[in-house]
């Protein structure tokens, strides 16, 4: 199997609004391991600038994986995902994500390439609020094992 390169540059529809809520901060949060006030307590994100609870940098992926889902779903992508591993994930913010923001993320496909017998596809989803503010950009590298 080889991606078709004329992928390169298709992009997908917007996700549905995901509303951030403090809980899903703090419950993230707290997978981390990460105790930091900013992500906990409105009083202390307000005393580091924010106007509430902020989420640590990572929080993204809880909106872009499943919005990225529909690029490997896509029955002209040809993907097999039992052969697919993550191979790279980046993360760009432009601000944070706080509490109260309502955000939607928009997947495209960035790039197609084959190596030693792998295919690599590499998705951008770009997480905005509902009105158009930017607040970041997650890439990820799928690799997509040969059969030999």
């Amino acid at each position: 199997m080889t991606l078709d390169a004329g992928l390169v540059g298709r992009s997908y529809p917007p996700s549905a609004v995901y509303e951030v809520g403090r809980v899903a901060i703090a419950a993230f949060a707290a997978a981390l391991g990460s105790a930091d006030p900013v992500h906990l307590d409105a009083e202390a994100a307000r005393a580091a600038g924010h106007p509430d609870v902020i989420a640590p940098p990572t929080f993204a992926i809880a909106l872009t994986l499943a919005a990225a889902g529909v690029v490997v779903e896509d029955p002209e992508v040809d993907l097999d995902y039992s052969r697919v591993v993550h191979g790279e994930q980046r993360f760009v913010h432009h601000r944070p994500i706080r509490a109260g923001d309502r955000l939607v993320a928009t997947p495209s496909i960035e790039a197609v390439r084959s190596v030693a017998g792998s295919d690599l596809l590499t998705t951008r989803v770009d997480v905005a609020t509902e009105d158009g503010e930017p607040v970041c950009s997650a890439t990820s590298l799928l690799v997509a094992r040969g059969a030999s």
